[in-house]
């Protein structure tokens, strides 16, 4: 039985995702900040679902998940780089340095910390694959989102970085960017968010069953195939042509 984690498993994508690969009979680990919602993820799993209450910006924390997870499955054969977060929109001239590293710290240094950690499991266990997380604003940013933009283009980076280095070990990485997934985050597109025109406009959402399908596909391919990027989007989004 493959065994996968989820960071970011106690609401949203993250959820949606670690219940989907639950369902198809994946052994996965959920971690996230909050014992209690990530106890209701896993809510019917009893014997498939590990509970890991974590802080992705720390590094003993992902290194004690990685830990459990081993400890309990004895491998870890999926990641799914999810965890993330953002303050409210800021412009750049008032974005504080902590606000800055507190962004830097969950998306990106989180997603290096746990890609690090499942990646010295997967070269000792024949390999392996990590899905990250990249969002739309890995290509195209929203105003006044300076740290989340950043991260998510450096996301890119690490997802290229990953791929490279893990070929001689049968580790594949992709990405998978999101946009406008229907979740708790999304609620406030509905009634209006900043556009690149510096106008507020409402934008569509789409049902974040669609995400979770898209992480199963990936997660089930054979490693010798790798989706290296895909874009889920709902399909009126104001991406193409954004700015």
């Amino acid at each position: 039985m493959a065994v996968a984690v989820v960071t970011g498993a106690g609401s949203g994508v993250g959820r949606a995702a670690a219940r989907t690969l639950l369902g198809a009979g994946f052994q996965v680990a959920l971690a996230g900040r909050r014992e209690n919602a990530l106890t209701e993820t896993g809510e019917g799993f009893p014997d498939s679902a590990l509970v890991v209450p974590n802080d992705v910006s720390r590094e003993d924390s992902v290194v004690a998940l990685f830990e459990a997870v081993v400890a309990r499955f004895g491998r870890v054969d999926v990641l799914f780089n999810n965890a993330g977060m953002n303050v409210r929109a800021t412009p750049i001239e008032e974005f504080s340095l902590g606000a800055w590293e507190k962004v830097v710290g969950v998306n990106l240094t989180g997603a290096f910390l746990c890609a690090r950690e499942a990646f010295k499991v997967m070269k000792t266990h024949g390999g392996g694959r990590i899905i990250n997380n990249g969002s739309i604003s890995a290509s195209v940013p929203r105003p006044h989102a300076v740290a989340y933009n950043a991260t998510k283009h450096a996301m890119t980076g690490l997802t290229k970085s990953l791929s490279l280095e893990g070929r001689a070990f049968g580790i594949a990485c992709g990405q998978i960017d999101i946009g406008n997934a229907a979740t708790e985050m999304t609620e406030r597109m509905g009634a209006g968010v900043l556009q690149a025109n510096f106008e507020v406009s409402a934008e569509p959402t789409f049902d974040v069953r669609h995400v979770a399908d898209a992480v199963l596909y990936q997660a089930q391919l054979p490693l010798n195939a790798n989706v290296q990027f895909m874009t889920v989007m709902a399909t009126t989004m104001p991406y193409i042509g954004r700015g």
